[in-house]
């Protein structure tokens, strides 16, 4: 008795014959380092510069445990967020939310971004303490992104001040 086997060709992607639909992810934080998304379950098929406008970057939610913080975007005019666009199976989102305390730490809210072209993207992307800041090691993860930030927005995030 033989198996029957699906056929695609090399153009035919997997998830298509799946039905699993493909998202976007925008990170600002910590999840700008591709490693750290690897060990969390997420499949990206990419990754790419994305620049959120009309918002800022703080160290601002506090970490459940011990005193540090972890990053938190907020409206601001005039400002902006730099980070890294993913894109991925939609099914996989549940690892992250795991990891991320969705939805008792973070909101998942619809943004549109900008790729290093200036094109629009939509993607989806608390606990609010002040005079807190991140572990070296929380650092370490956005300091990752390096390879896709612009060199100036690199330098502010590593003159962030650490706890430790």
């Amino acid at each position: 008795m033989g198996v029957t086997m699906p056929f695609w060709d090399d153009s035919t992607n997997i998830n298509q014959l799946t039905k699993i639909k493909e998202m976007k992810y925008f990170a600002y934080g910590s999840n700008m380092d591709k490693d750290r998304m690897t060990k969390r379950g997420i499949n990206f098929s990419s990754r790419q510069f994305a620049k959120l406008a009309d918002y800022k970057l703080l160290f601002n939610k506090k970490a459940s445990k011990g005193d540090y913080t972890y990053s938190n975007i907020v409206n601001s005019d005039n400002d902006f967020v730099e980070g890294a666009l993913y894109e991925f199976p939609d099914n996989e989102i549940s690892n992250l939310d795991k990891v991320e305390g969705y939805p008792k730490h973070y909101d998942k809210i619809q943004v549109t971004i900008t790729d290093k072209d200036n094109n629009s993207i939509i993607a989806k992307s608390d606990k609010i303490v002040t005079g807190l800041h991140p572990t070296k090691e929380y650092l370490n993860h956005l300091l990752a992104g390096k390879d896709i930030l612009s060199n100036e927005y690199f330098t502010y995030l590593s003159k962030t001040q650490t706890c430790d």
